[in-house]
């Protein structure tokens, strides 16, 4: 299931057809309610910027689990997972990045887990 969700930056996150890197994941699993789960495809100038260690912070700070790793194509992916304030919170947080980051799109689908993460990690 994909979908778009409306930023209050005006943005949206969803599916496009830019042809990056963005894993399928399975949906026959249900999430309990008080957790969110989305895999997100980041876009632009983001590698080597620090970008993978700037997402793990955030998602620190907002108490999430998941991780975050560079794509071959130059994106940068993501499992983040949480209540829906600190999903959503980190899903607007992804436009902006760390500093000397460009950000040309954001991708988000629902994710569904076989077991959630108890932290988050940087994978290669």
């Amino acid at each position: 299931m994909s979908f778009n969700l409306p930023l209050g930056t005006g943005r949206a996150l969803g599916m496009s057809d830019s042809g990056h890197h963005c894993p399928v994941v399975r949906e026959d699993f249900k999430m309990t309610i008080s957790q969110d789960a989305f895999r997100v495809c980041i876009t632009g100038g983001v590698q080597g910027v620090g970008y993978r260690a700037w997402t793990r912070g955030q998602a620190l700070q907002l108490g999430l689990t998941g991780w975050v790793r560079n794509e071959a194509d130059g994106s940068v992916s993501a499992l983040i997972v949480g209540s829906q304030d600190a999903t959503g919170a980190m899903l607007e947080r992804f436009w902006s990045g760390p500093s000397g980051s460009s950000v040309s799109d954001v991708k988000a689908e629902a994710a569904t887990l076989d077991e959630v993460p108890n932290d988050f990690r940087i994978v290669r």
